[in-house]
C-alpha cells in the first residue's frame, strides 16, 4: 500500500500526540519535499518542528518527477505536489 499525506494531517496528528497512528495504519508515509519544506516553516507548531528533525524512518520524502497538472494551482503547494505525487505513484490514500 502507498500513501501520500499533505502537511495538515502530519501536523494535527503530532500536535495530538497521535502520529504513530499513522504508522500503525500504513507503516510507510510518502510526503513530497513541498510539505517537507511546510513542515519546517518558520510558523509551524515547535513540536512539529521537533518531531521533524527526528523524523522516523517511516517517512519518506519524495521530489516530483513530474510538475503538477496546472488546474490544482489553486491549491497550496503541499496539497498540489500531494496529489500529484499520489497520482505518480498509484497511491492508495
Amino acid at each position: 500500500m502507498i500513501v501520500v499525506s499533505d502537511t495538515s494531517p502530519i501536523n494535527y496528528l503530532i500536535l495530538v500526540e497521535q502520529i504513530d497512528r499513522l504508522y500503525d495504519l500504513y507503516r510507510r508515509v510518502i510526503i513530497p519535499l513541498s510539505v517537507y519544506r511546510e513542515l519546517q516553516a518558520p510558523e509551524t507548531p515547535r513540536a512539529v518542528q521537533v518531531w521533524l528533525a527526528n523524523q522516523p524512518t517511516w517517512l519518506e520524502v519524495v521530489s516530483l518527477s513530474k510538475t503538477p497538472d496546472p488546474r490544482l494551482d489553486y491549491l497550496g503547494a503541499g496539497e498540489r505536489d500531494a496529489i500529484a505525487l499520489a497520482e505518480e505513484l498509484g497511491a492508495d490514500g
